[in-house]
């Protein structure tokens, strides 16, 4: 992470998922209102939908998860996993996997969830809380030592990982709540432009460097952050609206179709019916 690149790699991964997540969830809540119209046939084949939908979002947990270790790793000036070497050898990247680490274990707890029926209820929202609690005790002890500026900045994610990692843990007692689910939207597309944030501060793209020790840029970031989790608060909203409007869109069109469709059998029928008093006439 000692590099622009670094920060956007696991900015995207939240960003990404946040950005899912926030369409996932509402659209399984209005599902979910539907199945209770239709009946049982529709609620299973939504959680069969839903399930497999969950399952694809473990395998790609794995797959970043698995990516992040190697870029730390194997990148020309990384570790490529040699931990003790005449001393420590790159321990911020060894902490960087780790926490990449325990998000690929939340993945697999999602894949393991969604394949069998053994697994306890809530694991993979436990899995996922404890990656999230992880990732916050390793920076709490990354940047010590470091210019004020830089220390400010990620002391200000941690709000937004042990933020994400309490109210993941309230997922595993209340399921399916969409509050919580939607505060976790939120909070994880935060942690995703806040990471980019860090990346534009400490290597800025257009060389103009900041100044790490200035109070004044001390209270910019902090009131960026505010607007960064409002910007992350509108997101989520129109998301769901969006989701809510196509819905009720797809409704009012499958309403249209059944109309039509009605109108052209009573038109046949009429149509029949009259060439049938036709030919009686006529006999």
């Amino acid at each position: 992470m000692a590099n622009f690149k670094g920060h956007a790699l696991p900015g995207s991964f939240f960003l990404l998922f946040g950005l899912w997540w926030s369409i996932k969830y509402p659209f399984r809540q209005i599902r979910k209102k539907k199945d209770r119209q239709h009946g049982d046939r529709g609620r299973q084949m939504h959680t069969v939908l839903f399930n497999r939908i969950d399952l694809v979002e473990g395998a790609l947990k794995i797959f970043f998860a698995f990516v992040g270790i190697m870029a730390e790793q194997f990148v020309p000036d990384g570790p490529h996993a040699h931990l003790y070497k005449d001393g420590w050898v790159k321990l911020m990247n060894w902490q960087h996997s780790t926490m990449y680490l325990f998000f690929g274990i939340s993945g697999i707890a999602d894949v393991l969830s969604m394949s069998s029926r053994h697994v306890p209820v809530g694991l993979d929202r436990l899995s996922l809380s404890l990656a999230l609690f992880v990732e916050g005790f390793l920076f709490y002890f990354h940047v010590h030592n470091r210019p004020p500026l830089d220390q400010h900045i990620h002391s200000l994610l941690l709000y937004a990982v042990f933020g994400g990692a309490a109210s993941t843990m309230m997922e595993v007692f209340k399921r399916e709540n969409i509050v919580l689910e939607l505060l976790r939207c939120s909070l994880a597309i935060l942690q995703g432009t806040w990471f980019y944030q860090i990346g534009f501060v400490l290597y800025p793209l257009n060389g103009e460097e900041w100044d790490l020790d200035r109070h004044d840029n001390i209270m910019f970031i902090t009131m960026c952050f505010c607007w960064h989790f409002a910007v992350a608060l509108l997101i989520v909203g129109i998301c769901y609206c969006s989701v809510f409007w196509a819905s009720k869109w797809c409704e009012r069109r499958q309403l249209g179709d059944m109309e039509m469709g009605l109108r052209k059998s009573t038109a046949s029928d009429s149509s029949s019916q009259k060439a049938l008093l036709q030919e009686s006439d006529e006999e």
